[in-house]
């Protein structure tokens, strides 16, 4: 399932993208400024409650996030709308950073600097198998297809797994299901009021 670029997916991709360049690049020296310190030390700015959802560690960070928004987003934005997928976009966002936060402020995880779009990412990707759970989709790596229900399934008990697990793979994954949750409530609560588009 391949649809035309829409309109909040391509901004979404140039405006992450000017920024990794530009704090990569051009204003390296500011780089760890745009990353989300934990509130109360040193290092944080309220900015960064934003910046850090448009500002990637890596190029192969950026890379994946903005594949796959590249390859699912339009479908997603396309039955959500514009504007209400924007708002999905942000909320998940947040969620992600709001349940990193408050894991770290209980202590039960280290309180490490988090960067990226990975939590909304994984709410695009939860919101895509829960629309359309029987499309299959082509892995990179192995280049086998895969239904999207299945390929969410993995992803989460992954992030599950590994944050429950404690490993040291360098991957907020609390963050990453906190965009899966608030993801999945706004997707149950839209189309219980069907308010997108089948």
């Amino acid at each position: 399932m391949m649809n035309r670029l829409t309109d909040v997916v391509k901004h979404l991709l140039i405006i992450n993208v000017i920024v990794f360049i530009c704090f990569h690049i051009v204003f390296s020296q500011f780089r760890a400024h745009t990353f989300l310190w934990f509130p109360g030390t040193e290092n944080f700015r309220p900015y960064q409650i934003v910046s850090h959802m448009f500002m990637h560690g890596s190029p192969q960070h950026i890379m994946f996030n903005m594949l796959s928004l590249f390859f699912l987003g339009p479908t997603v934005e396309q039955n959500l709308g514009s504007k209400r997928f924007l708002i999905f976009y942000l909320v998940c966002g947040f969620a992600a950073m709001l349940l990193h936060l408050a894991l770290a402020y209980t202590g039960f995880i280290n309180p490490n600097p988090v960067v990226g779009a990975s939590g909304a990412i994984m709410g695009v990707f939860i919101a895509f198998g829960l629309m359309f759970p029987d499309v299959k989709l082509m892995l990179i790596f192995p280049p086998i297809p895969i239904k999207a229900k299945y390929l969410m399934g993995i992803l989460v008990l992954f992030d599950l797994f590994s944050g429950v697990g404690g490993f040291n793979t360098g991957i907020a994954h609390f963050a990453h299901l906190g965009g899966v949750i608030g993801g999945f409530i706004l997707i149950t609560m839209w189309g219980k009021n069907h308010l997108f588009r089948r």
